[in-house]
């Protein structure tokens, strides 16, 4: 009678275990899904397709590890790189956004200037992890992004998420790279070190500022996207 006791008990454990484990690949595989939606949505805002959507998040991801940096110069025991996925494919995808939806660079340099204004202040240099900004100020880069390109494309809203996504990209490769890239260098590295523009937790940010940047966009210029719908039916 024990025996079949503990047997029952073993296989009640098993079940349990089982349970939890499928629940939580489920919970993980929806998770994944949702934000596989929500990042193509941001990319079809700006005029792509589902199915570019996909090669330009692989790109990015793939390509935003460090072995693919382009070697730019040495200074202070510190190699300066390139991250393609962090810096390279935002830069050439918001020039040909800036091309292709003939959005006005009077408004890119606005919206770059703001959000390279704060991301400067939100983000400072570590020489243990580089260019860090922590939870939740690196959010505001993503918000002032948005607000700025629905106030500046507020009669063109079909620009205001391209626009959101330059500002937010752009500015903060400028506002946390760039700009406190001398005061990192200032720290001399005590063996060799690389300084990766756009790698490194400056990858996240510039990543998920571009993302957020359009989806908050598109949920300011919700109501006027339903009034132009509106005025065309009629």
């Amino acid at each position: 009678m024990r025996i079949r006791e503990v047997k029952v008990l073993m296989f009640g454990y098993l079940v349990a275990k089982l349970g939890f484990l499928f629940v939580t690949v489920l919970i993980i595989l929806v998770g994944a899904y949702f934000l596989y939606l929500l990042f193509t949505k941001a990319f079809r805002e700006m005029g792509f397709d589902s199915g570019e959507a996909f090669l330009l998040l692989f790109a990015s991801y793939i390509f935003g590890f460090n072995i693919f940096n382009i070697y730019l110069f040495t200074y202070n025991n510190w190699d300066i790189e390139l991250n393609i996925g962090g810096a390279l494919i935002p830069i050439l995808l918001s020039i040909y956004l800036i091309v292709r939806k003939r959005i006005s660079l009077s408004k890119v340099v606005v919206g770059v200037l703001i959000v390279s204004i704060v991301t400067y202040l939100v983000s400072y240099p570590d020489p243990s992890e580089g260019i860090v900004s922590p939870f939740p100020l690196w959010l505001l880069p993503a918000i002032a992004a948005s607000l700025t390109s629905a106030i500046l494309s507020y009669t063109t809203y079909r620009k205001a998420a391209p626009l959101a996504y330059i500002s937010g990209v752009i500015g903060v490769l400028i506002g946390a790279d760039v700009l406190h890239l001398m005061e990192l260098l200032s720290y001399k590295a005590p063996e060799f070190a690389v300084a990766a523009i756009g790698g490194a937790s400056v990858f996240d940010m510039v990543f998920l500022t571009g993302i957020l940047a359009v989806i908050i966009d598109s949920i300011l210029m919700f109501g006027q996207k339903r009034r132009e719908r509106r005025v065309y039916y009629y």
